[in-house]
């Protein structure tokens, strides 16, 4: 992969930590810096580690499923891509009390958004190119994206967070199918 297919799958796998985030902004009552750069931590770190964990793990098997390793990152991406699209459908409950930012509420948001993650880096592992790159990548663009979504969220409202998860979900799905078109030889 690319440069630019690596940045729009990290900007896929960092859209639910986006949605998270806007949300988070919600229920502050004054998003500040440290407030953004503390969520921004938490979940970067957590994607780009969740990213490694899988990629790591796929690596003990990776030889063994060479010839139909592109069925699996296309079913792996399209599964999420479609996990994504239908949060993002669904109706949210919004939450009216303010925002911690403390471990024990962050923990479980930080675990959930990079879910997606762990089945990126297995993913990732299969392509053999660009692994170590794409899982940085992962980790930053979060942490940007995440900043970004405590401001979003701060000043604007829920609208954004179905929309932001329909659009990750779309995108990984188009990655999936992407890789399984150049590996089966259609483009």
């Amino acid at each position: 992969m690319g440069l630019t297919e690596l940045t729009i799958l990290a900007v896929a796998v960092a859209m639910d930590a986006f949605a998270v985030s806007i949300c988070l902004g919600l229920n502050m009552k004054r998003a500040t810096l440290k407030n953004a750069l503390t969520v921004g931590l938490y979940f970067g770190s957590f994607q780009a580690g969740m990213a490694l964990i899988g990629y790591l793990a796929a690596g003990l098997f990776a030889g063994r499923i060479e010839a139909y390793d592109h069925w699996i990152v296309f079913i792996l991406l399209s599964f999420l891509g479609v996990k994504m699209v239908i949060g993002g459908l669904r109706k949210k409950e919004e939450n009216d009390e303010e925002t911690s930012l403390r471990p024990g509420r962050m923990l479980p948001y930080a675990v959930a958004t990079s879910i997606d993650a762990l089945a990126v880096g297995v993913s990732l592992a299969l392509i053999a190119s660009g692994a170590v790159s794409a899982i940085v990548l992962i980790g930053i663009v979060t942490l940007v994206l995440s900043m970004i979504g405590v401001k979003v969220g701060n000043l604007f409202g829920m609208r954004f967070r179905p929309a932001a998860e329909i659009a990750g979900g779309v995108i990984l799905i188009l990655i999936g199918t992407k890789i399984l078109l150049e590996h089966t030889g259609i483009i």
